[in-house]
């Protein structure tokens, strides 16, 4: 077992595709397939259950998680030690609302903790806001979602464009659903929906934007602006409304009502910078991020 295997294995358990986890450390799937399997022979247990490409950890597996993420950390901490980035300054970060609820804490907890003398400055917003905070130099990063290709329409393709101007990488995915009330029957399509409107965020928000996308080839349902997503659920809840929000902020809200899902597929989080600024604190943001990148342990394990 080594650190290049257990961070073959964290990127696997994140993307839950051998393709995409290759992508992302930089290797070719067949080279990530046998560091997978010669992981699993020398524990000597199953990590992942194998549905076609789809890979699902195991129980063996999600106890490995665990004990993964800690060695990581483990192994960025002691490369702080031997060669201090020396951070300095603020950082400016951008998020979305609900990365910073369900991804983030341990990855900010972390950077606090190795360096307490930087001043992180969160700054939360829509997709479209931050990324174009960033281009004007407000930020120095921000964490957002990008729509896919099918959903776009002309003004997206113009905001997409803007886009290619920054530094862009994938740090999370998340499952994208529909939540409707308990007692809704199963859907299949927006077709099938039977309540009076969608509730979502604000209308640059990522997430509402695919999700009236997928209501607009079926449905003429008016979207319902909300402030959270515990206002969503609230209005889920009086049973004449469908909400949108990613699996991952569904999962900590322990809502005490029974919802029913439908999924839209999943939806990359990018962080985005600026190829000409990079302050000293963001390589620290940088690295620790990477070293979590979609792998909360609380989450992963759900």
């Amino acid at each position: 077992m080594d650190l290049s295997s257990i961070e073959i294995f964290l990127a696997v358990a994140s993307d839950r595709s051998v393709t995409k986890a290759a992508k992302a450390v930089g290797r070719v799937p067949s080279n990530v397939t046998t560091r997978i399997q010669q992981l699993e022979e020398d524990l000597g247990a199953s990590l992942f259950s194998r549905d076609g490409k789809k890979m699902t950890l195991t129980r063996e597996g999600e106890a490995f998680l665990t004990y993964a993420n800690r060695l990581m950390a483990l192994a960025l901490e002691a490369r702080q030690a031997v060669r201090p980035l020396a951070p300095s300054g603020t950082l400016r970060v951008g998020t979305m609302e609900s990365t910073a609820a369900s991804r983030l804490p341990a990855a900010l907890t972390q950077f606090n903790r190795m360096w307490p003398d930087v001043s992180l400055h969160l700054t939360m917003g829509a997709s479209r806001d931050l990324a174009r905070d960033v281009l004007a130099d407000a930020l120095d990063c921000a964490l957002i979602a990008r729509l896919p290709p099918k959903t776009m329409r002309e003004d997206d393709l113009d905001f997409d464009a803007e886009l290619k101007a920054l530094e862009m990488e994938t740090v999370f995915v998340e499952d994208l659903l529909i939540v409707l009330p308990s007692g809704h029957p199963a859907i299949k399509s927006a077709a099938d929906l039977r309540v009076g409107a969608l509730a979502a965020l604000e209308p640059g928000c990522t997430y509402r934007r695919i999700a009236e996308s997928w209501a607009r080839n079926s449905s003429a349902l008016p979207t319902s602006e909300l402030g959270s997503y515990h206002a969503i659920l609230a209005s889920v809840a009086t049973g004449n409304t469908a909400g949108v929000m990613p699996k991952s902020v569904l999962d900590l809200m322990h809502w005490p009502t029974a919802v029913q899902t439908h999924q839209l597929g999943p939806v990359e989080t990018l962080l985005v910078y600026r190829r000409d600024n990079r302050p000293s604190a963001f390589s620290a943001f940088h690295e620790v991020l990477s070293a979590k990148k979609g792998r909360d342990i609380r989450l992963a394990t759900n």
